[in-house]
């Protein structure tokens, strides 16, 4: 290197001197500090693109509304009305019919006395007047005697028997003697509807905070199976559509008895949605 260019050079040129500049490590010390400054500031840069991102969501969160969640499910069990057995009343007793008082005229024997001592009640009556009346030891008013005969005495063995009453094999009880049970019981159900329930529905539909309690009704045939399942209340949100579609997707059932014999029988089921607010 000339002498006038010595105390003007880079230390990086005198070190490199009358070597390879060509190869790299001169070019990378050369660029050192270029290189610290560009990574500083894209360091810088992150940085602050974290620092606003942050303040952004958490200005977000506070003027953000509380969030609405569904909680489980809740089941109640409930107790279906007790039918009321339409017997027929029982037949008035029939009246009773007294026969009417015969007419009845005392006869005395005769009897040989003196004349003053017969008494006048003792004297036997004329012949005529026994023709339409009967003849006892007492006098008695009533009617002739025309062949009145008593009335008629029913013999209870010879009463009509009627034929049993056929009940309708597609009546639909609404209280039987044995409920339909899902298969489990009461436990098993409440977890298939846990399980098969979107719990999101009302959220999804926009419902407000609150608990909203749907009830179902539905059949359970002679053979256990689910149908004319319909909603009884009307909360909307879906909360009602979500709840037969759940129920009608729902396995055989153990049917209902009645008098020993499986039956079809209604079943209600109130499922209860809480939305709750944080």
């Amino acid at each position: 290197m000339e002498a006038n260019k010595i105390l003007s050079a880079d230390i990086l040129d005198l070190v490199f001197e009358g070597r390879n500049k060509e190869y790299g490590a001169y070019h990378l010390r050369k660029t050192y500090n270029k290189r610290i400054w560009i990574a500083l500031a894209i360091t810088a840069g992150v940085a602050a693109l974290l620092f606003v991102y942050f303040f952004i969501v958490q200005s977000l969160e506070s003027n953000k509304t509380a969030a609405i969640e569904v909680k489980e499910v809740v089941l109640e069990d409930i107790k279906q009305e007790e039918e009321k057995k339409n017997e027929p009343p029982p037949p008035p007793p029939p009246p009773k019919v007294e026969p009417p008082k015969v007419e009845m005229t005392k006869f005395t024997p005769p009897k040989i006395v003196k004349d003053e001592e017969v008494k006048k009640e003792d004297i036997p009556p004329e012949v005529e007047k026994l023709e339409d009346t009967k003849i006892d030891v007492v006098s008695q008013e009533g009617v002739k005697d025309v062949g009145i005969a008593a009335p008629p005495v029913v013999d209870e063995g010879k009463k009509v028997v009627e034929a049993p009453k056929v009940e309708d094999e597609n009546k639909v009880f609404e209280k039987v003697e044995v409920e339909a049970e899902f298969p489990g019981g009461l436990s098993a159900w409440a977890r298939y509807l846990q399980r098969n329930l979107n719990n999101n529905t009302p959220i999804e539909n926009g419902a407000p905070p609150g608990s909203y309690t749907v009830m179902v009704q539905f059949i359970v045939d002679k053979q256990g199976g689910i149908s004319d399942v319909k909603a009884l209340t009307s909360h909307g949100y879906g909360m009602e559509e979500e709840a037969v579609r759940a129920i009608k997707r729902g396995p055989k059932w153990t049917p209902a008895i009645q008098n020993g014999r499986n039956v079809n029988a209604y079943r209600k089921q109130p499922i209860t949605f809480v939305v709750a607010e944080e």
